[in-house]
């Protein structure tokens, strides 16, 4: 018996050790990739990064510049994340325990995709008509502290950097007209207003000017004035002189010089690269011509509901009439923006009396709703949800498109507040801030098919919380759903089966109930963006399908508030992974009905 247990002993120690072993790798690869991330000088961070920097004594203190984007160091950032690809690989994970290996598949995927992306030459193109790299920038504002003197000298300090910055993104997208790897023509106009909001002769009707209207009492008003004057010259010889150059530059050479094909199949391995966004957006092994049938199985599905409501209205008229009814009839519409943003808030917190229905576990987080800001207006979607600096005191928005009311349907409103604040963004995003004891880079992690998914499913989740009582906007939310759905058949369309950019237009027009230029402003983002909008609906269609396998597997002793807090408090996760973790979540919820 002594020896056995002797032996015992020995084999479980060994394997411990292995397990400690691999875990330790897997941390030091963590920690190595953490460091070499600071000594890049990341862009966005948050308040708990600069805290931290300040708290000790490093040489990655002195963040007064913005990185560096000569190709020359892509190119030296690339083959150090190929490292660690192959020091990933050395890894054992079926060594790790589970939480270690959700976090191994999670990592592994952020750095597979950071290398596919440079392969693919992706940095070429750092536009696309939703975003760029001009129009984040605002964010660093919400991501530095303002409480010292050198916070804000160091935030003086990156603004005077934009000229370089800008023109170093300027040099690789030159690179990209002589490639032919650049946005299409076809969807650039009027994206010039993007660059030119920021284009001001008076500094402090800038963006970039908001932290010195609110210097801390505890700086001197003698301090106080040079930082003043000192942020006014870097906002006139930084940042308007960096957006002027690079508002030239996309008018004189890079609109009239962009590609005029249209999908992301005629960029040089375009055929790859799209698979690739394919795979990157949904977390899923699906191939495009899988995602354009399963997206035209959706279409017709939803399409039936909504001819039902049709019916039940008594409209006399076919589909298309009653769409043109919806667009035309001011009954629908808000008549200031006023009425908008408080119709809008109601229906958030009649959501939040459900919540407790719904979730075990609720985030601590609140939000507010605002305007989306008038200067990105006019390009901006519907509505989003902008969660808070974390560290910081604020809280985080559901900011509602207020330009062009016309626009914004009163039907869509419940939908699209679901998806934007509760259960959606706001809820799902602020548990993830909550988590603890997880890496580095899961800490404000996105990945669109969990967190659209989710937002998608949460629209969804309306019915089972009693809204949609009015049949406008349960037609709505179909009409949301079935926007999500022809997403899967326009981008694939678009980009692997040679649609057209007014052939993807109409597709939108004639099935959804969006206004027509919504229908053109989403096709120039799908355009300009391939395979972003997949993940919609691929995520809402796989946390359904794990929900009702849940409720098959269960039958009575299905929780539903349990069940979304198993989909939830494990932060974003790819689909793949989530599936293993609800399928776990399963087997345990078994165990404890037989016990």
């Amino acid at each position: 018996m002594i020896k056995k247990y002797t032996l015992f002993n020995f084999i479980l120690l060994f394997l411990v050790g292995c397990s400690y072993s691999e875990k330790n790798k897997l941390e030091e690869i963590f920690q190595d990739s953490h460091n070499f991330q600071i000594k890049e000088k990341p862009l966005y961070t948050n308040l708990e990064f600069w805290y931290d920097l300040q708290s000790k004594d490093t040489p990655y203190t002195n963040f007064n510049s913005l990185p560096s984007m000569t190709k020359k160091d892509i190119q030296r950032r690339h083959k150090f994340w190929l490292k660690i690809l192959e020091r990933l690989q050395t890894i054992d994970i079926q060594k790790l325990s589970k939480n270690d290996r959700i976090n191994y598949n999670i990592f592994n995927r952020i750095v597979s995709e950071r290398v596919h992306e440079v392969k693919y030459k992706g940095y070429l193109m750092p536009i696309n008509t939703d975003s760029g790299f001009h129009t984040g920038l605002p964010r660093i504002v919400g991501a530095m502290p303002f409480q010292t003197k050198m916070d804000y000298q160091r935030y003086t300090s990156r603004l005077n950097d934009f000229p370089r910055y800008f023109d170093e993104q300027i040099l690789l997208m030159k690179e990209g007209l002589k490639t032919g790897i650049t946005i299409p023509k076809e969807v650039l106009n009027g994206y010039e207003k993007t660059i030119s909001a920021h284009i001001v002769t008076d500094p402090e009707k800038s963006l970039f000017f908001s932290p010195f209207k609110s210097i801390p009492k505890s700086i001197s008003s003698d301090i106080r004035s040079d930082l003043i004057e000192n942020g006014r010259s870097a906002i006139l010889e930084g940042v308007v002189k960096a957006y002027t150059s690079f508002y030239k530059f996309f008018k004189n050479e890079y609109q009239p010089g962009a590609r005029t094909s249209l999908g992301a199949s005629a960029l040089p391995n375009g055929k790859e690269y799209y698979e690739f966004k394919v795979g990157q957006y949904s977390t899923l092994n699906y191939t495009p011509v899988e995602v354009h049938q399963m997206g035209l199985i959706e279409v017709e599905r939803i399409k039936k509901e909504m001819e039902e409501i049709i019916n039940k209205v008594d409209f006399e008229g076919d589909f298309q009439e009653f769409l043109k009814f919806l667009r035309t009839d001011k009954q629908f519409y808000a008549k200031t923006p006023e009425q908008l943003l408080k119709e809008a808030a109601f229906i958030a917190k009649r959501m939040e009396a459900k919540l407790p229905s719904l979730f075990k576990t609720l985030p601590k987080m609140t939000y507010g709703v605002a305007p989306v800001p008038k200067e990105i207006a006019p390009n901006y979607t519907a509505g989003r949800y902008v969660g808070p600096a974390k560290g910081s005191n604020s809280p985080g928005y559901y900011l509602v498109n207020t330009f062009n009311l016309r626009s914004r349907p009163l039907y869509n409103l419940e939908a699209l507040t679901f998806h934007e604040a509760v259960p959606g963004h706001h809820l799902q995003i602020s548990i993830s801030d909550e988590l603890e004891n997880v890496p580095f880079f899961r800490n404000g992690l996105y990945l669109g098919a969990y967190s659209e998914g989710w937002s998608l499913y949460s629209e969804w989740l309306g019915l089972e919380a009693g809204f949609y009582t009015d049949p406008y906007s349960d037609f709505g939310r179909l009409t949301y759903e079935m926007w999500r759905a022809c997403r899967m058949v326009v981008d694939t369309g678009i980009h692997s089966l040679g649609w057209s950019r007014q052939q993807s237009i109409d597709y939108l027009s004639t099935n959804t109930a969006l206004p027509i230029y919504e229908c053109t402003t989403e096709t120039d983002r799908y355009i300009s963006w391939p395979g972003q909008a997949l993940g919609y609906k691929i995520g809402q269609m796989k946390i359904k399908a794990l929900r009702d396998y849940a409720e098959q597997e269960l039958q009575e002793k299905f929780d539903v508030r349990t069940f979304h807090d198993a989909v939830l408090w494990n932060g974003s996760v790819p689909l793949d992974v989530l599936e293993k973790l609800i399928y776990d979540w399963i087997n345990n919820e078994k165990a404890l009905s037989i016990n």
